[in-house]
């Protein structure tokens, strides 16, 4: 892609992420420093909180931007819809060990949605959206969730689990929508995005 003279900017600290981006072929720089705080109303409809982060992040980035540079800040967040008598619920890093075993007994034989929204923004104008992917999960037993929890520790994940480690082999039964955005990134929506912008 060409980047007509602008430069990139991701603010994320995401490994995923950056691994994804550079997916793209596309030269960036990674920054981070931010003063945002990530905390919304709970009457918030869970749907819409991933893109309010979003845009939290993209307006807390340290520094006014420059005329040649293109942020981009993004959220993912894994959300299990209203199911009977259980309201829907945003499942977020989890706590420790116990609040990791908690979160996948929830997902175990379900379906649950995982929401990423984006924002690219310059010193003029800005664009988010989001992707939404539908992920269903077999049963899963006791001990395949104690194995993963504590095997592979997915404390810095969203819903606990990554689709790309061992849970999304042995546990994921089907999706409806993008994988990469399930990993925390729509990349095809972000080069579309990219296009435009530049």
């Amino acid at each position: 892609m060409d980047l007509k003279g602008k430069r990139i900017i991701l603010g994320s600290n995401s490994p995923r992420r950056r691994e994804l981006l550079s997916g793209l072929n596309i030269d960036f720089e990674v920054d981070t420093r931010n003063d945002f705080e990530e905390h919304f109303n709970p009457d918030t409809p869970y749907d819409e909180v991933p893109r309010l982060m979003s845009i939290g992040k993209s307006h807390g980035f340290h520094r006014p931007l420059e005329k040649d540079e293109i942020l981009i800040t993004a959220d993912t967040m894994v959300i299990l819809p209203p199911s009977g008598n259980r309201p829907g619920e945003i499942l977020g890093k989890p706590h420790g060990r116990e609040d990791a075993i908690r979160m996948l007994h929830d997902l175990s034989g379900r379906e649950h949605h995982v929401t990423t929204a984006v924002t690219l923004r310059t010193a003029e104008r800005e664009e988010t959206f989001s992707t939404t992917t539908e992920v269903w999960f077999k049963r899963l037993s006791d001990e395949e969730i104690t194995y993963y929890v504590d095997t592979f520790k997915p404390f810095d994940k969203a819903g606990a689990y990554a689709i790309q480690e061992w849970i999304g082999y042995a546990g994921i039964t089907r999706i409806e929508g993008s994988y990469f955005n399930v990993v925390g990134f729509p990349v095809q929506r972000v080069y579309e995005a990219l296009q435009r912008f530049l």
